[in-house]
């Protein structure tokens, strides 16, 4: 290991995992979006929530931060590339939320605010005896939609991929 910063992370046990980028919904496989991908940003202004941004590479990724995905599909439309591509049936993606160690409710302070803003009805909270209802993912009924993850003061939601069916 030659380069200091890196040895350093290392002792220190700071990993930095490779994780794929947040693509728009219906985006092909990783490998095939960056072939196909012209990098046009034609996606991003027709996006009704504004989520989807340009990376530093320059290819869209999702912003989940500033809105939700309400699978509109505008932003399949706009690409010509076939990037994005939706076929009949076909899911947007395999995006779902779930609940970490930083959620209040997990340290007993009252907080639903990832279910009030879930329309898909995919948090529940289970009672707990003597305690607060911690919110539950039904990954059944999640679309990964995001409409929970701005909206958590504690930002305790990570959306990400549970399935690698593509």
């Amino acid at each position: 290991m030659s380069d200091p910063a890196s040895r350093r992370n290392f002792l220190r046990g700071r990993f930095a995992r490779a994780t794929a980028p947040l693509r728009p919904p219906w985006a092909v496989a990783e490998e095939a979006f960056l072939q196909a991908c012209t990098r046009c940003a034609d996606c991003q202004p027709v996006c009704p929530t504004g989520i989807i941004r340009n990376s530093d590479s320059g290819y869209p990724v999702l912003d989940f931060g500033v809105g939700e995905c309400s699978f509109c599909a505008a932003c399949v439309d706009a690409c010509t590339t076939g990037a994005l591509r939706r076929a009949p049936a076909q899911e947007a993606w395999f995006l779902r939320a779930a609940i970490g160690e930083r959620c209040l409710a997990a340290r007993q302070i009252e907080c639903r605010i990832c279910g009030d803003h879930c329309l898909a009805g995919a948090i529940r909270f289970v009672p707990r005896v003597g305690g607060i209802a911690l919110p539950v993912v039904d990954t059944s009924r999640c679309t990964g939609c995001a409409a929970c993850f701005a909206p958590c003061p504690t930002q305790a939601i990570r959306i990400g991929e549970i399935d690698e069916r593509r």
